[in-house]
């Protein structure tokens, strides 16, 4: 058996990024940015008001308050999406609304509230100094300015952002579409009648739930122990899909015969067996260039191969620059333990305060319930056989 981090290191190391595809800015939320994405515009492209009021020459309202109110002459009117092509001279204003670019000559715009108009004639009771609600042209955006680096996930605010950057359209890298082949004469798919001996296929939910969090196309399938049903499945999802993920038959029992097919496909096997727990029976290849990821049938053998291994394998085919769960600082509510030879993960919950947050292992007799109720996981490495209570872990979170 191979460590968990030289087994991750082979993933990483051989997994193939997809290609590029363009795809509208709505399409590209949580995809990932192929290339530099840079400013093609300049936003605002001119001085623009921040505020409804009236563009006005500094100097002309410096002592106003209101007991002295500076009396100026309105001389015209500007809305977003319009132009007043005059020039501000002293003792005039130009009444002006939010988004609409600020006249030549102008120094600042005094807010409405601070204002009273009669007729033509306006009351100012506050100075503005010069750039006062004024957003000058290209301080959200310059164009050449480099916004989005390779590699970035892209968020709705950041596509908001790339729209006023002049971009409708841009190249994110394609997201692999994943076939999910679960084994087992045990097991059924969910929503067919629940026969004596038989159990649904929690496995094949879970982590087709996983892949289409991150925004993968998935295919999900339930086939029998008999090698040339699995044989055959396999061979269908090799060539329609950009990986294949296995849920048991991963060990070396009588009916554990997905390794020992892929071995008789010629498949090019990197590990089979990881010193890491749960997880242990996980394997990696490619078959036909396309990773096959073979997960353990145990629930949590099963989850904690996909998160470690499977997981960041898909994220750096859809070319994330991030591989793996998000982490952050937690502290131990209590002491951890593991084995000296071994990758150990903890499931825990975890509880929100004034500091760090506080990790607690999450301790149930149910397999499935302990997973259902994991908010994070912590990493005990191999080597250390115990992490104490209150020490500051960097933990995985996963809700």
């Amino acid at each position: 058996m191979i460590s968990y981090e030289r087994a991750l290191s082979l993933v990483l190391e051989h997994i193939p990024v997809l290609g590029i595809e363009n795809v509208t800015l709505i399409d590209a939320v949580n995809r990932i940015s192929a290339e530099n994405l840079i400013g093609l515009v300049d936003s605002p492209s001119l001085d623009a008001s921040l505020k409804d009021g009236y563009a006005i020459r500094s100097e002309d309202i410096l002592s106003a308050s209101e007991d002295q109110p500076a009396m100026l002459h309105v001389v015209g009117s500007v809305a977003a999406g319009g132009e007043w092509r005059g020039k501000i001279r002293s003792g005039e204003a130009v009444r002006i609304l939010t988004g609409a670019p600020v006249p030549q000559s102008a120094t600042a715009v005094v807010a409405e509230e601070f204002t009273r108009l009669h007729g033509d004639r306006l009351q100012v009771f506050r100075d503005a100094h010069k750039g006062r609600n004024i957003l000058p042209k290209g301080s959200d955006i310059q164009a050449g300015q480099q916004l989005v680096a390779v590699g970035k996930k892209l968020t709705a605010p950041m596509v908001g952002y790339l729209a006023a950057a002049g971009y409708q359209q841009i190249p994110v890298f394609s997201n692999p579409r994943v076939a999910i082949l679960a084994t087992g004469d045990e097991v059924i798919a969910p929503g067919r009648p629940l026969a004596p001996g038989k159990l649904y296929a929690s496995n094949l939910v879970t982590l087709g739930a996983w892949c289409r969090g991150y925004g993968y196309e998935v295919e999900t399938l339930v086939v029998a122990d008999d090698e040339d049903l699995i044989r055959g499945k396999m061979l269908e999802c090799l060539a329609e899909y950009d990986a294949l993920l296995t849920s048991g038959g991963a060990w070396s029992g009588d009916r554990d015969l997905v390794v020992a097919i892929l071995d008789q496909l010629g498949w090019e096997k990197f590990f089979h067996r990881t010193k890491m727990g749960p997880g242990k029976a996980v394997a990696f290849g490619l078959a036909s260039g396309k990773p096959v990821f073979c997960l353990p049938g145990g629930p949590p053998s099963n989850h904690i191969a996909f998160l470690e291994l499977a997981l960041p394998g898909l994220m750096k085919m859809s070319g994330s620059g991030e591989t793996g769960l998000p982490r952050r600082r937690m502290i131990l509510a209590e002491t951890i333990r593991g084995e000296e030879d071994w990758t150990q993960f903890v499931h825990g919950k975890i509880t929100y305060g004034n500091d760090l947050p506080l990790f607690t292992p999450v301790k149930s007799p149910s397999r499935l319930q302990m997973m259902a109720n994991a908010e994070a996981i912590v990493i005990i490495p191999e080597g250390l056989i115990e992490i104490k209570k209150d020490q500051i872990v960097l933990g995985q979170v996963l809700k």
